[in-house]
């Protein structure tokens, strides 16, 4: 049977009409002329058996059916769009792998060894995506995602990577002489605080088995980046997971003030949709990031 699809000149020409809510701009960005972008809407309304624009004096405007179809065939284009450019950068060997990824998680401690995986397959191509919240795969280009919380999204299978290892940082002149205080001492400096976790500080007392007053007192930043560079600073101690800044540490920008390892409610994993569990691309990119999360949690006594 023949499929019921759109002429593709029609598609393009109607999405950027209707991106632009204008003829006029569409045939410019197409290079092509108005009476061209007008006879492929006009076809594509006759196709659909609907108006897509409303003709005004001023202009065209889009009908409901026009607004809702518009995203649609703008959704479905950036899809094709991204096909192409992946078999472009490929040339045609190998894969390409579409990762959702916790940024800070991405850039501090999946990139400094993603090198050794692309190097060893240099025919695949890994696709970083920043996503910091639970989605459907379904409606996404994504075959994966690293995130930061529980693993039991519907439909897919988990893989743990590790658990959040917190620890109390500040710059070294925040306690000069000293190398190392004691955990009640803490109290006494500035706490920076993250917005998005009021708590953090006194569930990390308590963890010591100790209640401070000011735990949920201090300036408050929502990102780990800000909260870092504010304890480079000086400006307080921060509770920063630890392998955001491995690098600060080995550079004695800032000190661990504590000698105490507190693991956070959170773990990260990889997450995927069951229906892609069997993707050699992926199970070679999973075993890969299982052997590099068990390296480190045993390097970092983790467990």
């Amino acid at each position: 049977m023949r499929r019921k699809i759109p002429s593709n000149l029609a598609l393009v020409a109607f999405e950027s009409a209707a991106r632009h809510q204008s003829f006029t701009k569409a045939a410019r960005e197409l290079s092509v002329t108005q009476s061209a972008v007008c006879r492929q809407v006009a076809g594509l309304e006759e196709f659909l058996g609907l108006e897509l624009f409303r003709r005004t004096r001023r202009g065209v405007v889009l009908t409901e059916a026009g607004t809702n179809y518009g995203r649609q065939v703008a959704a479905r284009l950036d899809e094709i769009e991204r096909d192409a450019l992946a078999v472009m950068s490929s040339g045609g060997r190998g894969g390409i792998l579409e990762l959702a990824v916790v940024p800070t998680f991405a850039t501090r401690w999946l990139l400094p060894r993603l090198g050794a995986f692309t190097g060893a397959h240099a025919d695949v191509a890994v696709n970083l995506t920043p996503r910091t919240r639970p989605f459907l795969f379904d409606d996404t280009p994504f075959d994966a995602a690293i995130y930061a919380g529980e693993s039991n999204w519907p439909g897919t299978e988990g893989v743990f990577l590790m658990r959040e290892n917190l620890v109390a940082v500040g710059s070294p002149r925040l306690i000069a002489p000293r190398r190392r205080i004691a955990a009640r001492e803490l109290g006494r400096l500035r706490l920076l605080q993250q917005s998005t976790r009021p708590y953090a500080w006194r569930l990390w007392f308590e963890s010591l088995g100790l209640r401070i007053d000011n735990d949920l007192a201090g300036p408050r930043m929502e990102l780990f980046s800000m909260l870092t560079e504010a304890a480079i600073q000086g400006m307080g101690a921060a509770l920063i997971p630890r392998f955001l800044i491995e690098d600060e540490l080995r550079r004695g920008l800032l000190l661990e003030l504590v000698d105490h390892r507190y693991l956070s409610d959170r773990s990260y994993y990889l997450i995927y949709p069951e229906r892609k569990a069997e993707s050699p691309l992926l199970r070679t990119f999973r075993a890969w990031l299982e052997e590099e999360a068990r390296a480190y949690r045993t390097a970092s006594g983790l467990g």
